[in-house]
């Protein structure tokens, strides 16, 4: 009978931590595990003040464009990036998984009265973009920057969650988002290296900034999906 209630009091407690507030476990999650690589990575590398270089992906070279060819001169991540757009579209609206993921999203009561696995597709569509968030940030160390610092996404993770908000959850939408950020981030470089007279910390935080008033405008008329955030639990 005791190992029965010990049992019981696990399933409870089991149960009662899937009921939590998503907001704060998910806050609790991001400090938790920045602290645990925080820990990894000077374990790993002794706390040197160099930090681990790396052998970049190479930006292919096509002369035979012209003046426009550094247009076209990216890091096949970056097509990638641009195909998945009209794939995430295809996935989202003309599969079976997607009509899943917007269904138990909007209603996973319903979802689930037809069948529906409402746990196992939630669970399916966070490793997925998870994955994909951090093929977003190797990007930042295997391309873009050749080196590894702690810190290096620099609140990046947190500004895809207000462009997909100002996106309305609309594949093509968020990638004009994005572009949005990535342009004024361009921008803000090349003021820099010019010798723009403003302070850098201005220049350095303007890609934010500009992500908030985009956000404050667009945020309003957002359509979020009515079960965002918010955790199911089968009844019965």
């Amino acid at each position: 009978m005791e190992i029965i209630g010990k049992w019981r009091n696990r399933d409870g407690l089991r149960q009662a931590a899937r009921r939590l507030n998503q907001h704060v476990s998910g806050l609790g999650l991001t400090l938790l595990t920045s602290g645990l690589a925080l820990f990894i990575f000077r374990v790993l590398f002794k706390g040197s003040a160099n930090p681990p270089a790396m052998t970049p992906f190479q930006q292919p070279h096509l002369p035979a464009l012209g003046p426009v060819a550094p247009i076209f001169e990216q890091y096949w991540l970056t097509y990638v990036a641009f195909l998945l757009t009209p794939l995430a579209t295809w996935v989202l609206y003309r599969t079976t998984f997607g009509l899943w993921v917007r269904a138990v999203g909007e209603n996973p009561e319903a979802a689930d009265s037809v069948g529906i696995d409402v746990r196992r597709v939630r669970y399916a569509a966070l490793a997925l973009s998870g994955a994909l968030m951090g093929a977003g940030g190797a990007f930042l160390s295997l391309a873009q920057l050749g080196t590894a610092t702690f810190g290096i996404v620099a609140g990046r993770g947190w500004v895809a969650i207000a462009i997909v908000i100002f996106g309305n959850w609309e594949p093509g939408r968020v990638m004009l988002g994005a572009l949005l950020f990535g342009g004024v981030e361009a921008l803000q470089l090349r003021l820099r290296a010019i010798g723009v007279n403003v302070p850098y910390q201005f220049l350095l935080s303007l890609p934010y900034l500009v992500t908030i008033a985009a956000l404050a405008l667009a945020g309003r008329n957002a359509s979020y999906p009515a079960a965002l955030l918010k955790p199911y639990r089968r009844e019965g």
